[in-house]
C-alpha cells in the first residue's frame, strides 16, 4: 500500500484520495465525511484553532474570533505576501495556508494508518487568468507549502484531469469525454479520451486533447448573487445627499470570500459612521454598520451560499435574514439569479468553445459530458455547457471526490 496520496486542496471544501489497496478511497477528514470544509476559526476566547464544519460552528455560535475561507483564492495574488490579524497578532497569509494544508495531511494519516510523504496535489488549469506569471507562483507558493509541511515529493495535476480518471475507472469502452469541473473558485474542463486498456498507460500526454479554464466559480456566483438580492438592503447603489452613490467597495468585500475580513478594520468602522450621516436612506446604512460591527459579513456570506443552493433544486426559497432585524424574509428567485450570473456563464460558455476550437473537435464528436465540482449543481450553467454538445451524454460524478480520487490513482502511477 502506497505512502503516496492525492491531495484536492479546494476553494469550498478539500479532500485527500488514497489507493488501498487496489482501489481508489477517499480517506474521512471530519465525522466519518469525506470532505473538510476549507475554513479556519482563531478562537480568541478559548485560544483555539478549529477547522472545517466544527470552524463553522464555532463561528455561528457566536465565539469571539477570526474566520478565514476561500484560502485557495490568495494563491497567485499580491495578498498571499500579506498578513491578517488574529488575536492581536500578525498571522502571514502563507503561514495560514500551512495551518489548513497540515491539519489535513494529519487528518489524512490518521485516517489511513500511515504516513505520507508524497502526494500529487489537484490544480485548476489557471490559478489566475491571463498571466502565466502569476500563475507559477501559485503553483511554487503551494508547493512551498506542501513540503513545509512534511511532504517529501509533491507533484501537480489539473483537476479535471484527475477527475477524468476517476471516471475512466467505472467505464468499458473508449470514450471522447469533456470534463467539466465547476469549482468553488475555478471552472476548468479538460477535453480526453478514456478507455479501459488506455488507463494502464503511465503517460497520457497524447490522450488530452485540450484543457483550458477560467477563474469564475461557485463563489462568485455567491458574490453576484449577493449583490443583487441581499446587499441593496444595506444600502449598496444608494445614494448620498449630494447624489453619488454609497462607496461600492464596502459591498464587493462583505460579497466576496476572501476579504470578508477587510470589512472589520478601524478605519471602515469610521468611514462608515461618516457616511450613514450623509446617506439618504440611513436605515439600511445602519444595518451595514450593525452587521460590520458584529462581525457578520461571514454569516450572511453563508446565507446567501444557501440560498444559491436551494436554487438550484427550487424556481424559488426565502432566505431568513434575522441578524439583520428586516420586517420580512426575502425571497429569491432563480430567475433573478440567473440574470445576476449570466455574464459569469457566458465567460464559462466561451471557454468551452474555445478549447473545442483548440483541439479541433466538432461538438457532435463529443460522447459524454463528465460534471463534477460543487457549483455545477447551478442549474443554468449545467444547461448551457450541455447544450453546447446536445448530442453527448451527461454523466454526473461524486461533485466532491471525483478530483481526489482520480489525484489518488495518479499517485500511484508516479510514486507506487
Amino acid at each position: 500500500m502506497a505512502n503516496a496520496c492525492g491531495v484536492d486542496f479546494g476553494t469550498s471544501n478539500s479532500t485527500v484520495g488514497w489507493v488501498a489497496p487496489g482501489r481508489p478511497v477517499l480517506l474521512a477528514l471530519e465525522d466519518g465525511k469525506a470532505t473538510l470544509p476549507s475554513v479556519v476559526f482563531f478562537n480568541a476566547e478559548d485560544d483555539e484553532v478549529s477547522y472545517g464544519r466544527a470552524a463553522l460552528a464555532g463561528y455561528l455560535a457566536g465565539y469571539e474570533g477570526r474566520l478565514m475561507r476561500s484560502l485557495k483564492s490568495l494563491l497567485g495574488t499580491s495578498l498571499i505576501d500579506g498578513q491578517t490579524e488574529v488575536g492581536g497578532r500578525a498571522l502571514p497569509f502563507r503561514m495560514l495556508l500551512s495551518h489548513f494544508i497540515g491539519e489535513v495531511k494529519r487528518r489524512a494519516e490518521r485516517e489511513a494508518g500511515r504516513e505520507f510523504t508524497c502526494a500529487v496535489f489537484g490544480r485548476p488549469v489557471f490559478f489566475i487568468d491571463d498571466s502565466a506569471k502569476a500563475d507559477k507562483l501559485a503553483e511554487d507558493t503551494l508547493a512551498e507549502v506542501a513540503y513545509a509541511v512534511g511532504f517529501k515529493h509533491v507533484s501537480f495535476q489539473f483537476e479535471p484531469i484527475a477527475a477524468a480518471f476517476d471516471y475512466e475507472s467505472q467505464i468499458g469502452r473508449e470514450e471522447l469525454v469533456l470534463i467539466a469541473d465547476i469549482g468553488g473558485g475555478t471552472s476548468d474542463f479538460s477535453l480526453v479520451r478514456l478507455a479501459p486498456e488506455r488507463a494502464r498507460n503511465t503517460e497520457r500526454r497524447d490522450d488530452i486533447l485540450a484543457t483550458g479554464g477560467v477563474h469564475i466559480g461557485g463563489t462568485d456566483f455567491d458574490k453576484y448573487l449577493s449583490l443583487s438580492s441581499v446587499m441593496p438592503l444595506l444600502g449598496y447603489q444608494s445614494l448620498m445627499n449630494n447624489g453619488s452613490a454609497v462607496p461600492s467597495s464596502y459591498y464587493f468585500n462583505l460579497a466576496t470570500w476572501h476579504t470578508i475580513n477587510l470589512a472589520y478594520t478601524k478605519k471602515i468602522w469610521t468611514q462608515l459612521a461618516d457616511v450613514m450621516r450623509d446617506a439618504r436612506e440611513p436605515a439600511k446604512l445602519a444595518r451595514l454598520q450593525r452587521l460590520v460591527d458584529e462581525r457578520a459579513g461571514h454569516w450572511l456570506a453563508m446565507k446567501v451560499e444557501e440560498g444559491k443552493i436551494a436554487l438550484s433544486a427550487a424556481q424559488r426559497c426565502e432566505l431568513h435574514l434575522e441578524r439583520l432585524s428586516l420586517a420580512h424574509n426575502i425571497v429569491l428567485e432563480r430567475a433573478g439569479f440567473e440574470d445576476a450570473i449570466v455574464h459569469l456563464v457566458a465567460s464559462i460558455d466561451q471557454t468551452v468553445l474555445k478549447l473545442l476550437a483548440d483541439a479541433g473537435v466538432a461538438p457532435d464528436a463529443v460522447d459524454t459530458v463528465f460534471f463534477t465540482g460543487g457549483s455545477s449543481g447551478v442549474r443554468m450553467l449545467r444547461e448551457r455547457i450541455g447544450a453546447l454538445l446536445p448530442k453527448s451524454r451527461k454523466v454526473e460524478g461524486d461533485l466532491f471526490g471525483s478530483i481526489g480520487a482520480g489525484l489518488a490513482l495518479d499517485a500511484v502511477r508516479k510514486y507506487g
